[in-house]
């Protein structure tokens, strides 16, 4: 048994610990009440929305729904056997293609497309509605964005196919 003097040695380091964890230093007080102000937002998203912004912004000159649109990039069909649609994984699925996407854009529109949350947020919900997709037809598509649609598939520059 240890002596009287280390028993409470350690029991005093002990409520110490216990003292300290629960009264914060002022920094991580700061740091506490900074997370409890902020809080995660996620956009509320329109997949009608999503396709004005998969028209408009040119999305369509390298990426097709039904068959509709560019071969350079690839489709962004539902798929019908998921039982869910992963935002995030979506999210990714852009990251590791932005390098190529990028190439893409300055090539055959000239600029980068800018793409905010919130529009991120809609062209994934564009992605996951079957229902959506299937109004979207050919006449969705200004002819002017009709004549800059992309009619090669550039494979050998999508992240994913190299990973194949």
């Amino acid at each position: 048994m240890l002596p009287v003097s280390l028993r409470l040695a350690v029991s005093l380091c002990f409520i110490a610990a216990a003292l300290l964890a629960a009264a914060p230093l002022p920094a991580m007080a700061e740091d506490a009440k900074m997370s409890e102000d902020r809080k995660l937002v996620v956009p509320l998203a329109d997949a009608e929305q999503g396709l004005e912004i998969f028209v408009g912004k040119g999305c369509v000159v390298c990426h097709s729904v039904n068959g509709i649109g560019g071969k350079a990039a690839p489709a962004l069909d539902v798929a019908g056997n998921q039982p869910y649609f992963d935002v995030f994984d979506f999210a990714a699925r852009m990251w590791r293609g932005a390098p190529t996407m990028i190439v893409l854009q300055e090539m055959e529109l000239g600029y980068q497309i800018d793409l905010t949350g919130e529009d991120l947020a809609h062209l994934a919900a564009f992605a996951a509605d079957l229902e959506v997709q299937r109004r979207f037809a050919e006449t969705d598509i200004p002819e002017v964005i009709r004549d800059w649609m992309v009619d090669e598939v550039y494979q050998e520059l999508d992240p994913d196919y190299m990973t194949r």
